[in-house]
């Protein structure tokens, strides 16, 4: 018999999830707790979070020392992660203002890295911004994954202590989601060890 070394399990992915809402009595704090959970269940993965709420960027883009501080604070966040899943609601047909102005500040921190994204709204359960933010991420070199969760009707979904009503159909599109995410994010990030990303 020759032996085998045993393969090593990949280190798990550094996955940031960016929640992408500002609004007074947002629902994303509800959403993202749901998703938290789910990542933390599994050992591929290693969530941290930034929260649009807590970012102060100008609109501006001028390069004040109030940016300076922001960027200070943000930047290292994003530039460490692997992976990232984007949760947006969906604001006239599209997503907040505050979370594009969070992707536009920066450029470098989101190249060739996979982006997972999770959606919540009324009728179309956010599906709009979705579409939205994929023209978004691929003007920046980065892969969305081709699944994503939404929820229609978000608020009438969760109960008065932030559990779904009916989990079964969110929890199987988030495990496909997440498995995509795990395949991109260890294929993009070998590839970029292997090969710095150039555009």
């Amino acid at each position: 018999m020759t032996g085998r070394t045993p393969a090593t399990a990949p280190a798990p992915l550094a996955v940031t999830v960016v929640v992408g809402s500002n609004r007074h009595g947002r629902f994303g704090p509800v959403v993202a707790s749901w998703l938290l959970d789910r990542l933390r269940a599994r050992v591929d993965l290693e969530p941290r979070t930034v929260d649009v709420a807590e970012v102060h960027l100008p609109t501006s883009m001028a390069s004040t020392p109030e940016a300076t501080a922001a960027l200070d604070q943000v930047t290292p966040r994003l530039a460490v992660a692997d992976a990232f899943i984007v949760l947006t609601p969906e604001y006239n047909h599209s997503f907040p203002a505050g979370l594009k102005n969070l992707i536009d500040w920066h450029y470098d921190e989101w190249q060739a890295k996979p982006v997972a994204l999770v959606s919540y709204g009324g009728r179309s359960g956010g599906l709009r911004a979705v579409e939205h933010l994929r023209q978004v991420f691929a003007e920046l070199h980065a892969v969305t994954v081709r699944d994503s969760v939404s929820f229609h009707n978000a608020g009438a979904s969760f109960d008065d202590a932030g559990r779904l009503k009916d989990p079964a159909d969110a929890d199987a599109a988030a495990k496909a989601m997440l498995d995509q995410l795990v395949w991109w994010g260890r294929a993009l990030r070998e590839a970029r060890h292997t090969t710095p990303y150039q555009v």
